[in-house]
């Protein structure tokens, strides 16, 4: 299937290049073309998860912007709570906080408020940044697995070149050279596919724990809203206004 929509796609390339990955397929046989289309695979799910994943981190580090500039400012954790977007992660740690609050005065058995909303806000913030890793161990399988695969369809591509090599009696560096370079285009295949798994699995992780460092930082000032009543909470700075420009003298008659 994948030499036929490749031909398709460009079929004089094809016979232009007699060493190219065309021919690496077709040398390489059901094997090699199996293993390009896992390759292919992986490739294609591994860029949609990183696209993905960066549009979901750019939205919560959006909300945090905001959080910081309005949440603070309202009256009651509700009145801000209206502010957030919705299904927001700042807004369901808010929201989460709130139920606490209202299931605390509901409980027979006393237990510590602070202990009650901290455990509640504690879970809230573990749903969040498990849905921030989804996606990211693919990545990681992706990067560790994807140069052995491609490897596998060298070996398997060099084994059939020289059987093909010795079934012909001729050894020269022509016959040689042709049939195993195209078998070590799946190697080279395998790593074009894992090196932007790995690029973008390290760097999903470091924005990820900026975004949970947020979280924590806001999941405490929230606790300390809850337990003090709306007595603690974090200071909020004044946006910088700008300086009065000095009034003119008054002219002398």
């Amino acid at each position: 299937m994948f030499i036929a929509l490749a031909a398709a796609a460009a079929p004089n390339a094809a016979n232009e290049n007699p060493y190219g990955l065309m021919a690496a397929l077709e040398e390489g046989g059901l094997i090699s073309q199996t293993v390009f289309g896992i390759l292919c695979i992986m490739s294609f799910f591994s860029f949609f998860i990183m696209f993905t994943k960066l549009i979901e981190q750019q939205k919560i580090m959006t909300q945090a912007k905001k959080v910081r500039g309005s949440f603070w400012r309202a009256a009651t954790l509700k009145e801000g709570s209206s502010k957030l977007e919705k299904n927001s992660a700042y807004k369901q740690l808010v929201d989460d906080g709130l139920l606490a609050q209202e299931q605390h005065g509901k409980l027979t058995d006393p237990v510590e408020a602070h202990d009650w909303m901290h455990g509640s806000l504690a879970r809230s913030e573990a749903a969040i940044n498990s849905k921030l890793g989804t996606g990211l161990a693919f990545l990681a399988t992706v990067g560790a697995t994807a140069p052995f695969i491609g490897l596998f369809g060298t070996v398997i591509g060099i084994y059939r070149a020289l059987i093909k090599i010795g079934a012909s009696g001729q050894a020269s560096i022509d016959a040689v050279a042709g049939p195993v370079g195209e078998a070590l285009i799946m190697t080279a295949l395998g790593l074009a596919v894992a090196v932007p798994a790995v690029l973008a699995y390290n760097w999903l992780q470091r924005r990820n724990k900026s975004i949970q460092e947020d979280l924590q930082g806001f999941t405490v000032d929230l606790l300390g809203y809850l337990v003090s009543n709306g007595q603690v909470r974090p200071t909020v700075v004044a946006a910088p206004v700008a300086a009065a420009r000095p009034a003119a003298a008054p002219a002398k008659a």
